[in-house]
């Protein structure tokens, strides 16, 4: 085949672009796609395609779309972590003239996919998860304000998940850490397609979480029941509310960034070309903008979770409603004015850094305030240390920590020590694993009876729980004194053997982490095995305060077969208090969105259109861009969006629950 038909069909793709040379990509390769064939394997087998399509890949339901975002989110975290574990043991041996055993060209890869793929695909859809499966049960609502743009926000999502899985075997991954600073990201220093990848996995995800977050602020702002004013509000739901605010707000600049980017990279503009006119730190500036709030888009839902748990499992409404929802919204504008305490050590001069300290020093009141309200709410309550519990506990020591060395990094002159060590990577895990995903765990056992109709199983979690805690303790704090000791961050070897015992620690706590999630997988399945046995028939297994608990377990496709009437903030604990009777006649016909696989289409083709421009294969990018564009257009024509559940059914669905109820006494 003549060179000029195989670069016009191929691109940049050669067999060269396969890494068939590197022996830990070949054996994930060869895990993976054995892993992928027994699972096809198995779904074919028990005929499960047109269920899968029919229930969950087209369904429109928010709650099972929140259920497959935690999917989504947990297979990543395996992905993620998997690289976490390869440089916490490369960083151990690498001492005494030893390389370790991942080249530098393979770590830089590492490195940055551990990043990109903890903050884009598994924090962000846990997060995302959470609050589609839980806001509008919380406010009374039979779904999102538009649940066809919820489906497709999810398929975009796993579109970006599947260009960064498949730049693992097709290709390289970025070599420039997991904000893709210039000049290190530009085509002279980044000529292959690692920084391509980057953009348009990015570029695609970023559609997602920027409609979700659309979506979700109009549920919240329209659809409330009827009473539920915005200071009746549960504060998961005002944390979600101030979460989309911050996403809607960030993620265009994103966009933006990493649009300006790509074009430095394809047709040779100069925004951050220092040598033509560009600059650098406009790149910097921008990126921040966006990631400042991003660290706060991942915490905040989860300050609505402890606020949830603490009051359920303290049995005493939330010390300080109001003060916790005003805390909330400060801080929702301040993380909006920090992203420059990023670096204090570029020159910005004095008066910009201290303006940026004091600012970053004040973001940390709101958020201590709400550690106070959640310690008043448990004083002289009747605390239940139910696992959801004690990982909001563990959260609160862990948090605190963390907090602290952020306000001694919001001093300048102590941030010019500390801003590139080891230090700041111990801080940025305090808060992300002791804040994040401690809140998501708390959330995910605290909700789980709610999505699937039995708890999960305690011991396994209680495993799950200790390995996770007492594994960061080992895994981090020895950074933070490698950090104060000077030690250099992003480094793969090391010359003082002194250091050695350090690394060795930290990566026998990321051992810990790791029994911590295997502990998890195997509490999800015993849990699966042994649910009769756990089996919640009340819907309210936690004697819960908020509205989604006063629905069946796993709820209804309607949610609600009337909408609830809101007269306190603890609506379902003051209807409980009431002697609220559920209704068991005058049942009337529910109108319900359809399901539709537009959603997962237009993903495709997005991915195509993503993996076309990654390689330069300019007719697969025009083609799925001309379909794209086609499908949108199509997708407008379809009138057959919505039907009704009849009344009868919807009063056998009612009758069956009443059943169940009246046989628990």
């Amino acid at each position: 085949m003549p060179d000029t038909l195989t670069k016009f069909i191929f691109g940049r793709l050669t067999w060269e672009s396969l890494p068939l040379h590197e022996p830990i990509v070949v054996a994930t390769f060869v895990a993976v796609a054995l892993g992928g064939i027994a699972l096809l394997g198995v779904i074919t087998y028990f005929k499960l395609w047109t269920y899968l399509w029919r229930e969950w890949f087209t369904s429109v339901d928010h709650k099972k779309i929140g259920i497959m975002y935690m999917v989504l989110g947990l297979v990543m975290l395996l992905r993620g972590f998997s690289d976490a574990i390869m440089m916490r043991l490369q960083q151990a041996i690498a001492f005494n003239g030893s390389e370790g055993y991942l080249n530098s060209h393979h770590y830089d890869q590492i490195f940055t996919a551990h990043g990109v793929i903890m903050i884009f695909f598994v924090a962000m859809p846990f997060v995302t998860g959470l609050m589609n499966f839980v806001v509008p049960l919380q406010i009374g609502a039979r779904d999102v304000s538009f649940p066809f743009l919820n489906n497709f926000s999810f398929w975009m999502t796993v579109g970006g998940a599947i260009l960064v899985m498949a730049s693992l075997f097709v290709g390289e991954f970025a070599r420039t850490g997991w904000l893709a600073y210039p000049p290190l990201s530009g085509i002279g220093y980044s000529p292959d397609v690692g920084v391509d990848y980057y953009i348009w996995a990015l570029q695609v995800a970023g559609v997602g979480t920027t409609l979700s977050g659309i979506n979700l602020i109009c549920t919240i702002v329209k659809m409330r029941a009827p009473g539920m004013t915005m200071m009746r509000m549960p504060i998961f739901t005002w944390t979600s509310l101030c979460t989309n605010v911050l996403i809607v707000a960030s993620f265009p600049v994103l966009t933006a960034v990493l649009s300006m980017l790509a074009l430095d990279r394809y047709v040779g503009t100069n925004f951050f070309t220092n040598d033509f006119g560009g600059n650098p730190m406009m790149y910097v500036n921008l990126i921040w903008i966006w990631g400042h709030p991003e660290v706060y888009i991942l915490i905040l839902p989860l300050f609505g979770v402890f606020s949830e748990v603490t009051s359920t499992f303290s049995g005493k409404r939330l010390f300080g409603y109001t003060s916790m929802v005003y805390a909330t919204i400060v801080i929702t504008i301040l993380s909006y004015l920090v992203w420059l305490h990023h670096f204090f050590t570029m020159g910005s001069g004095a008066s910009v850094n201290s303006f940026f300290g004091i600012t970053t020093m004040i973001i940390s009141i709101p958020t201590g305030a709400k550690i106070f309200n959640w310690l008043f709410t448990m004083y002289r309550g009747r605390i239940r240390f139910e696992l959801p519990m004690m990982w909001t506990v563990a959260f609160m020591l862990t948090f605190t920590v963390g907090g602290m060395t952020g306000v001694l990094l919001a001093v300048p002159p102590a941030d010019f020590v500390l801003h590139n060590s080891l230090f700041l990577i111990a801080h940025f895990h305090n808060v992300i694993i002791g804040g994040v995903l401690f809140g998501l765990f708390a959330g995910i056992a605290y909700w789980w009876p709610k999505a699937f109709g039995f708890k999960l199983d305690p011991f396994w979690g209680k495993v799950s729980f200790w390995c996770w805690v007492v594994g960061f303790w080992f895994a981090f704090m020895p950074l933070y004194i490698l950090g104060l000791m000077g030690v250099t961050r992003r480094m793969r070897v090391f010359d003082d053997p002194s250091l050695q015992i350090w690394f060795v620690i930290a990566a026998f706590g990321a051992v810990l982490i790791a029994c911590g999630i295997a502990a998890f997988l195997v509490q999800i399945f015993v849990s699966i095995r042994r649910r009769e046995a756990l089996a919640d028939p009340t819907g309210d297994p936690w004697d819960g305060r908020t509205l989604e608990w006063s629905t069946s377990s796993p709820p209804p496709a309607y949610n609600f077969a009337f909408t609830p009437v809101i007269r306190d903030n603890d609506a379902w604990w003051d209807m409980k208090q009431a002697g609220y009777v559920r209704p068991l006649a005058g049942f009337r016909p529910i109108h319900m969105p359809s399901n539709t696989g537009t959603g997962i289409i237009l993903a495709a083709f997005s991915v195509a259109l993503g993996f076309g421009l990654i390689w330069y294969i300019w007719w697969l990018a025009a083609l799925s861009f001309v379909c794209l564009i086609a499908t949108a257009i199509g997708h407008t024509f379809n009138y057959h969006r919505d039907f009704h559940i009849p009344a009868a059914e919807v009063t056998r669905t009612e009758q069956a629950r009443t059943t169940l109820l009246a046989a628990q006494g």
